[in-house]
């Protein structure tokens, strides 16, 4: 089977790259991901706070209501708490790409325009292939409108193409008024990918102690429905590559992902949960999914079930909704 595909202009030998995760922490770990099949890495993500924690154009965010409860301030880890100091992060990127032979995309994660993005360049001169944009927001200023969030996105894509020749992906939410426009938005100012969705982890309350706390729940197989919905939308309506990310947890869930359109499938939980050895093992289901199937190419299942390819496209629209509450029984 040809399982080839690309993905940010690059030739994957096939479409499971793992995402952004402590998988990536230490060389070796990323040497097993490798030898199970991985064909990319998104190294896991370098923090905007980890760079410019004191500088002024992130003091804001940080202290941000901070005001009326002193504790606050001590949800932001100290910066040596994190997982490696940004020039650390980038020697590490530096020796996988002398010891790897997969391509290998760096990741940073932050919310402002600022000297953080410095680091851009920094990853592209450790030989990174690509770099992953992950702004990971919540807009709390009810002052705020939809356009402003917005421009936040384009001009952090902006300022970071500007400082680099490589490709640039963006990881999103999709929590946009209008996911469909703002993701052609960005596609206009030149992104080289998308990749959907990102999760955002939401807070439980301790009833004992009347804290919030943060916490973290891997995700399932059902999570793969919005990605695979959206990126069946877009799929021919932009030029830039499609990365689904969320739930892939199975061959069957990262076959459904390219017959939307994705380029690659992305994968976190699943290998958390399950260690390297679960990339091998989905890359053989999907080889047997495609010889039950007669398909001998990802390229020619790709876009096969998209938005702009199924005989009932309303079926990822309103229509869906409808149908699914009238068939529940």
């Amino acid at each position: 089977m040809n399982l080839r595909t690309t993905y940010l202009g690059l030739t994957l030998k096939n479409p499971i790259v793992p995402s952004a995760s402590p998988l990536s922490r230490s060389l070796d770990s990323m040497k097993r991901l490798e030898d199970a099949g991985a064909a990319a890495i998104v190294m896991y993500s370098l923090f905007e706070e980890q760079i410019a924690h004191e500088a002024s154009e992130i003091e804001h965010y940080l202290s941000y209501g901070t005001q009326s409860f002193a504790e606050a301030l001590t949800y932001f880890p100290d910066a040596a708490a994190y997982n490696l100091a940004p020039d650390e992060y980038v020697e590490l990127l530096r020796k996988a790409k002398q010891s790897l032979s997969i391509p290998i995309i760096g990741s940073l994660n932050g919310v402002s325009v600022g000297g953080w993005m410095n680091y851009a360049k920094k990853i592209e001169e450790a030989g990174a292939d690509a770099i992953e944009l992950n702004v990971y927001y919540i807009p709390t200023d009810p002052h705020m409108t939809n356009t402003d969030v917005e421009d936040r996105y384009v001009e952090i894509l902006h300022a970071v193409k500007q400082s680099v020749k490589i490709p640039v992906a963006m990881k999103l939410s999709p929590y946009f008024s209008s996911f469909a426009h703002m993701a052609a938005r960005l596609d206009t100012m030149g992104v080289d990918g998308l990749v959907l969705f990102n999760r955002f982890y939401q807070p439980d309350i301790n009833l004992e102690t009347l804290e919030v706390k943060p916490e973290v729940n891997l995700s399932t197989s059902v999570s793969m429905r919005l990605p695979m919905r959206w990126i069946a939308i877009l799929y021919g309506k932009v030029k830039a590559s499609l990365a689904a990310t969320s739930g892939i947890h199975t061959a069957e869930d990262a076959v459904k992902m390219l017959m939307v359109g994705a380029d690659v499938t992305q994968m976190c939980s699943a290998l958390l949960e399950n260690g390297p050895g679960r990339i091998t093992e989905v890359l053989k289901g999907m080889e047997q999914w495609m010889l039950e199937h007669e398909y001998v190419s990802i390229q020619q299942m790709k876009g096969s079930m998209s938005h702009k390819s199924v005989a009932d496209p309303a079926a990822f629209e309103r229509a869906n909704y409808m149908k699914s509450l009238h068939s529940y029984k």
